[in-house]
């Protein structure tokens, strides 16, 4: 085989790798831009919610903005605030987002769970006690 010919074989396998992989690419890459505008502007996201639903925490009562995570794939999907008692909502890392079907698929169901881990294909590990209040969509 000339070098030629290689060096287009080689062409083709790196477009077609590309091409293919982009999809991939930038799921990750939103991914990777919403766990970072999360943990950089978490605070001032859950601030500007607190002002939006008049929600004031004290001793008793903490709010926090937390990534959403697939429970499915563990992509990062959005953000949400969750709210209770602050021991509690130190607790939660994230909110797993479940899906499901009723009635067929004539229903789609999508329960979104306060856990105490960033890593949901492990076993959710609920946090009792607390619960989302909110839901930030964030555009990337």
């Amino acid at each position: 085989m000339s070098n030629s010919l290689r060096a287009f074989g080689l062409g083709v396998l790196l477009t077609l790798g590309c091409v293919l992989g982009y999809t991939q690419i930038d799921r990750i890459l939103k991914a990777g831009g919403i766990a970072v505008v999360v943990d950089r502007l978490g605070g001032d996201m859950d601030k500007a919610i607190n002002r939006l639903t008049n929600t004031k925490p004290d001793k008793n009562f903490a709010t926090k903005v937390v990534p959403i995570i697939s429970a499915g794939n563990g992509a990062y999907i959005g953000a949400a605030q969750v709210m209770g008692k602050p021991e509690l909502v130190r607790q939660v890392q994230a909110v797993a987002q479940v899906e499901g079907d009723f009635m067929g698929r004539e229903v789609r169901l999508r329960a979104l769970i306060p856990i105490s881990t960033k890593n949901p294909q492990r076993g959710l590990s609920r946090v009792e006690g607390v619960g989302v209040s909110a839901i930030v969509d964030i555009r990337i």
